[in-house]
């Protein structure tokens, strides 16, 4: 099942997008993302994106600080990009005077990560890290399973503007490290493999 999109009057300023995105019942366990100002419903992810989800999680917790925390389903707002976008895993600080409980500014995330699901790898190859660069979050673990040479990860760190640098790159079966503050060594062997 691929991803579905919800025209928006271009008009619409950034508040009202955000409030039909918050106050719309969308499908049950569905993921709903605002990507460039388009408003994009998916499916629950599959079963093996799922258990590199969480074995990746599993490694986080070992190395993050008391008082961050690890999301899975925690929207976080980049206006600049019109873009409300939900990691797949999200590491943040947590904050008891949050504004809003359906997101966070983009910029409290210290690392996000993707797993990419067949229908919809663009915006994990392309609108999503252009969102999190521009937002100036400092690291971005892209996990492709459908990258065109076989399945990789990659780590993007050093945003400028709305692009990432390239820090490192693992294929399936490698390990790949994630700097400070993590200092967080991934073996990808554990990974399945589609």
């Amino acid at each position: 099942m691929s991803a579905l999109t919800v025209s928006q009057d271009p008009e619409q300023s950034w508040d009202d997008l955000v409030r039909f995105w918050e106050e719309m019942e969308w499908p049950e366990g569905s993921k709903v993302e605002i990507i460039e100002g388009i408003i994009t419903v998916s499916p629950a992810p599959a079963y093996r994106h799922n258990v590199i989800t969480a074995r990746i999680q599993r490694r986080l917790y070992s190395v993050i600080p008391e008082d961050w925390e690890i999301f899975q389903t925690l929207a976080i707002a980049v206006p600049s990009r019109l873009g409300m976008l939900i990691p797949d895993l999200l590491v943040a600080p947590v904050r008891d005077n949050a504004d809003t409980d359906s997101h966070i500014p983009a910029a409290l995330a210290e690392l996000v990560v993707e797993v990419t699901s067949k229908s919809n790898a663009r915006h994990d190859r392309v609108s999503k890290p252009a969102a999190y660069a521009a937002a100036g979050i400092p690291l971005y673990l892209l996990v492709d399973r459908w990258a065109p040479g076989g399945p990789t990860v990659t780590l993007y760190g050093e945003p400028k503007g709305d692009v990432y640098r390239t820090l490192s790159s693992a294929k399936f079966g490698d390990t790949i490290k994630i700097p400070a503050p993590f200092d967080l060594a991934v073996d990808t062997s554990e990974f399945p493999e589609d």
